[in-house]
């Protein structure tokens, strides 16, 4: 957002403007989109073009890239130089107040991953997410160009079945069959559902019969879900490293595996991962492996048939269970371990990054809908209820203080999250950049473009494109030291017309972003 994009004359409060094309952010300069402002909201925005306050706000909304609920600070800062060899600290460099911003407040972003939180944090999220995604397919950012010519799987790994459930079926009869004609459950339900469901009907993913579902096994697996990823990838590790005829411990020395997953939510409520897994040499990403992808496909198939989890029970009398991978396990050969891809495939590692970093900012109000889901709310009730059960259980004997040692102790705290406790996306250590690096690139690359104003040498770094990816992403000894003391003051916009602009400026940076893309692929 810049202060011309907010600037009063380009304010509306309906949606209509001529020769919009597919995005109501058509062109460049399209208005903002108010017309879900309140009139507490149109007052604030009034006040602050009557008390010319309204440029110091584009500036603070500006810095934060339109963040709906900036975190509000007080306090002061000063930059000191600093010897890196020594450790010495010298002189003054500059120093910073926070009754000096526009605002006279520091504002920061939020940064939070969730897009029904925070559209435009999510976006910078999903942006980062598919560049640390695409580099550890295609090469850049550290990674060399020949990890192109590594063998890369794509792989879906499915909740297993807890109770029939309805579902979208692609205009077809959700579940008409039954193994008898009027077969019931023993519940008196029909076991057949013959109704042809929506996509986005509320029904979509609850059980035929809630008494028949097995609500508690449902959370226990999503709950134990990091375990069995965790052991899935030990079981592909030693299964390659018998194919490749050697011991676990040193197959570092002839193969790396690498993969990158993020979680999605079904319309059920039980979370699928979606993986990439590269298969690299024993130096690294772009190092010849020793299989092809054929190969690699093979042996992730047969290791995560086999693997298991045994849940432990959860409280006395409960059972204890082995948790499994669902029956619908979808592996596809990305790359078969060279540059020549099938012209005719409709999956590109491009692709497959977008669809990843997308997944990357969802969470389970994003299969919730505007309907009410009883089915979503009946999960996190088991949640609660699960949690306060093995709470008083202590069948696992207690801590020092007192407390029961039970792994499920605290599930009621993910009931939010239907019982899923674990990282939405995650890598392993090599398969390429992380997402803090890039953090600190983008800081260096704003740090350079405010330098470039009165820097002649910054304005020259920016415009040698050939070394400024190297220069952003280099590892470089601290130089100063940054000393401040600084109180957290709130969250959010302080008034209904700030946070209202900011997500509409959001909005129409999105939507511009996607106007941008379609007269790209148009006028190609």
């Amino acid at each position: 957002m810049t202060t011309s994009t907010m600037d009063a004359p380009g304010i509306h409060s309906d949606a209509s403007s001529p020769a919009r094309g597919s995005f109501p952010g058509f062109g460049e300069d399209a208005p903002l989109d108010l017309s879900g402002l309140t009139y507490a909201g149109f007052q604030a925005v009034t006040a602050r073009l009557i008390d010319k306050t309204f440029d110091a706000f584009a500036e603070t909304a500006a810095a934060v890239k339109n963040c709906a609920h900036p975190v509000r600070l007080v306090g002061r800062s000063e930059t000191y130089e600093l010897d890196p060899a020594t450790g010495e600290v010298g002189g003054l460099l500059s120093s910073f107040d926070s009754g000096d911003a526009p605002l006279g407040l520091l504002y920061r972003a939020c940064g939070n991953r969730r897009a029904d939180v925070c559209p435009s944090c999510s976006r910078t999220y999903a942006r980062d997410t598919f560049a640390m995604i695409n580099a550890g397919l295609v090469g850049g950012k550290t990674v060399p160009d020949t990890v192109v010519e590594n063998p890369l799987l794509f792989a879906t790994f499915t909740a297993p079945s807890f109770g029939y459930v309805h579902g979208f079926r692609g205009g077809k009869p959700c579940r008409p069959r039954a193994r008898d004609k009027g077969e019931r459950c023993p519940h008196g339900r029909p076991t057949a559902c013959h109704q042809r469901h929506d996509e986005d009907d509320a029904m979509n993913g609850a059980p035929l019969c809630f008494e028949c579902y097995d609500w508690q096994s449902a959370i226990i697996w999503q709950y134990c879900l990091p375990e069995l990823w965790r052991y899935t990838t030990q079981a592909l590790r030693r299964a390659l490293a018998r194919r490749l005829g050697v011991p676990d411990s040193r197959l570092g020395k002839t193969a790396s595996l690498q993969f990158v997953k993020v979680a999605e939510y079904q319309v059920r409520g039980l979370v699928h991962f979606h993986a990439l897994i590269r298969l690299d040499g024993p130096d690294g990403p772009g190092s010849a492996a020793p299989l092809d992808g054929l190969d690699l496909a093979q042996i992730l198939q047969a290791a995560a048939t086999e693997i298991f989890v045994d849940a432990l029970p959860a409280y006395a009398g409960d059972p204890s269970r082995r948790l499994r991978w669902g029956k619908q396990l979808d592996i596809r050969v990305v790359r078969e371990g060279d540059r020549l891809e099938d012209p005719d495939s409709d999956l590109t590692p491009g692709q497959v990054a977008g669809y990843l970093a997308k997944y990357a900012t969802k969470d389970a109000n994003s299969v919730r809908g505007d309907e009410p889901r009883p089915h979503l709310a009946r999960m996190a009730a088991e949640c609660r209820d699960l949690g306060e059960s093995a709470a008083g259980h202590y069948g696992y004997g207690v801590d020092e203080k007192g407390k029961p040692i039970n792994p499920y102790r605290y599930l009621g705290k993910w009931a939010h999250m239907l019982g899923f406790r674990g990282h939405f996306s995650t890598k392993s250590r090599r398969y390429s950049i992380t997402l803090g690096r890039l953090r600190r690139a983008r800081a260096r690359y704003q740090a350079l473009v405010a330098a470039s104003h009165t820097d002649e040498e910054a304005r020259t770094q920016l415009l040698d494109l050939g070394q400024l990816e190297s220069l952003l992403l280099a590892d470089e000894e601290e130089t100063t030291l940054v000393i401040g003391e600084w109180a957290y003051q709130g969250s959010g916009w302080t008034n209904p017309g700030d946070e209202a602009l900011a997500l509409a400026a959001a909005a129409r940076a999105r939507e511009y972003d996607q106007w941008k893309a379609q007269t790209k692929n148009t006028n190609r």
